[in-house]
């Protein structure tokens, strides 16, 4: 139907413009990230090279979104008839898993350091501290409007925000170092730094794999949906009713309608308004079925055919917006 080319012309843009913005993030990125290596082994400080290592997992983290935005724009075949669309929660899923790596071994490391603290310089510390914030909330404010729609942006956008509390975290540390000389509060904010990712990439890994093993999305009120379409004119029960997600935004539906009465046509309409507009869901097919054990699935293939010679594909409705 006419709606489905919309759709992909649709998401094309939106893949474009997300995969410009990170690529400027990616930019910026991989460049403070090579400063911020070179000062970590400079200044002896473990908070900065704590900051470097998820600066790196946000440079790897870009660069998978963007690889997955480019994956993903493939087109479907007949191996693989909903396309590459899914390679986007791959590496959402992936980067969350980074990310948790990278947070224990700086809890790791901070537990050797704080028996053998080594001198710390403060003053470098703060400057390369400052120029990281600065640069992470460039990358922040590039990314913000996507990852309200992507999880693989979100999962960048995650990792942008976990660094730059991080930079904040070591200029805090420095500016303490410096006046008061406790080279412990060093390893006490690159700490703080690991408990303060673990939560977030809890949560990104929890929606990725919830997507991958097509559980209900978490923006689906399954019962409000369930008391939606039994609240539709003329419909008297529902059956095998499935939604699920390929990507973040791409949301699936399939469900049979009992409604021996209904007008077959309006009720097709009355339930496309709904679905898209009250619950957002991007794809579905409807089957209006006039026979009940047809809707529940269980008549056996002869006596379908038998009670129902008239009954053919042309009998469900499928739309895709």
């Amino acid at each position: 139907m006419n709606g489905h080319h919309g759709h992909d012309h649709s998401h094309a843009v939106v893949s474009e413009n997300n995969a410009k913005k990170l690529t400027f993030a990616l930019v910026l990125t991989t460049i403070f990230l090579i400063v911020e290596v070179i000062a970590g082994f400079i200044t002896q400080s473990l908070a900065l090279l704590s900051d470097a290592a998820h600066m790196f997992t946000d440079a790897a983290a870009l660069a998978i979104a963007l690889v997955a935005i480019k994956i993903g724009k493939l087109p479907a075949d007949d191996k693989r008839t909903f396309g590459y669309q899914r390679f986007e929660i791959l590496a959402a899923l992936f980067n969350a898993s980074m990310l948790f790596v990278v947070a224990m071994y700086i809890l790791y490391e901070a537990y050797q350091r704080f028996s053998n603290p080594p001198e710390i310089q403060s003053l470098g510390m703060m400057i390369v501290a400052i120029i990281g914030l600065i640069i992470n909330l460039i990358s922040m404010k590039i990314l913000f409007s996507s990852s309200q729609e992507s999880l693989n942006v979100k999962g960048a956008y995650l990792e942008v925000l976990s660094d730059a509390l991080g930079s904040v975290g070591v200029f805090i540390g420095a500016v303490i170092i410096y006046f008061t000389h406790w080279v412990w509060i060093d390893t006490l904010i690159a700490v703080l730094i690991g408990f303060w990712v673990l939560p977030r990439t809890w949560i990104l890994l929890k929606q990725s794999i919830n997507i991958l093993l097509e559980g209900v999305p978490e923006e689906i009120d399954i019962e409000k949906l369930r008391n939606d379409l039994l609240g539709l004119k003329d419909v008297e029960s529902i059956h095998q009713l499935k939604v699920w997600a390929i990507t973040s935004k791409n949301i699936h539906l399939t469900v049979h309608l009992y409604a021996p009465q209904a007008d077959r046509n309006a009720l097709y309409q009355q339930a496309l308004e709904m679905l898209s507009h009250i619950h957002g869901i991007t794809e579905m097919t409807l089957q209006i079925e006039e026979d009940e054990c047809l809707a529940h699935s269980y008549c056996q293939p002869d006596d379908n055919q038998q009670k129902h010679p008239h009954h053919r594909d042309e009998d469900s409705h499928q739309h895709r917006d």
